[in-house]
């Protein structure tokens, strides 16, 4: 898909990666909307795009609230034109015991990771079937493609993501338009693991990427129309072809590299800290 001239809608645009794939978007030339919660952060986001010679808009918006998703869509359609493309990368973690995990932070982070992509695709995809042209692209994670024991309600989440992307995807091919996943792995400079993680590496069959990598590799996936893509380092980058031939093997090598240790730790600190 070529994207100089084309709208966007880009959720979690504020910070993390957000911030990094704005920039690729707006060098790219594409008309961005800027979707998140805060008014102030996506002012500043908004700034940081200015001299790339494109328009953008912010939408203040609550994922998981269907209203504001109505209204973004409305927005973006009034004030850029048709929606062309849609990146649904808005998204919240915690490290947890699953059995300690508070019922509405598991409602909180299904809307979020879940719902509201889905919400955003049916409110989207009618009018690019329609025009036959446009792409949707889902920001999940390499925890949607493996077991990711106390970070369970995150990973499930995940991995409903990826299946939407997939299925969504073989629907949209009569009709031009496109569908791609990208799975990150651990995020060095921003994302939700460089904020929890308060820069502890992560395990070593786990290293971390930088956010550059991932905005770069989303472009590719836009551009290449690429169903999914792994962005990671070490054997996390192959933990697709590994689960895909034995889960069982996936999660014993995870457990003997030490993964599951690290992610048990996270959990206790985030207890410690509450």
């Amino acid at each position: 898909m070529e994207l100089r001239g084309t709208t966007g809608i880009l959720t979690g645009a504020s910070r993390g990666i957000g911030l990094y794939l704005a920039n690729a978007l707006a060098r790219k030339g594409v008309n961005l909307a800027l979707a998140a919660r805060s008014a102030e952060d996506l002012s500043l986001a908004e700034k940081r795009l200015e001299g790339f010679g494109i328009k953008t808009i912010t939408v203040p918006t609550d994922v998981t609230d269907r209203g504001d998703l109505e209204n973004l869509v409305l927005r973006t359609q009034d004030e850029l034109g048709p929606v062309d493309l849609l990146i649904n990368n808005a998204g919240i973690e915690k490290y947890d015991y699953y059995e300690s995990y508070d019922p509405d932070l598991i409602e909180s982070v299904y809307r979020t990771n879940l719902l509201a992509p889905a919400w955003l695709m049916r409110l989207v995809l009618p009018g690019m079937v329609e025009r036959r042209r446009g792409h949707v692209v889902n920001i999940a994670s390499a925890a949607g493609k493996t077991a990711v024991p106390f970070n369970a309600v995150y990973s499930s989440s995940k991995h409903g993501l990826v299946g939407l992307s997939w299925s969504v995807r073989e629907e949209m091919k009569p009709h031009n338009v496109g569908v791609s996943v990208v799975c990150p792995g651990f995020v060095d400079e921003a994302g939700m693991s460089a904020d929890w993680s308060q820069g502890t590496q992560p395990p070593a069959v786990s290293r971390a990427i930088s956010a550059n990598v991932v905005a770069d590799k989303t472009i590719q996936a836009i551009e290449k129309n690429q169903a999914e893509v792994i962005v990671a380092k070490g054997l996390v980058k192959f933990v697709d072809v590994f689960h895909a031939i034995s889960p069982a093997f996936t999660t014993a090598l995870a457990r003997r590299m030490g993964s599951y240790r690290y992610f048990e730790k996270e959990a206790i600190k985030r207890q410690g800290n509450e």
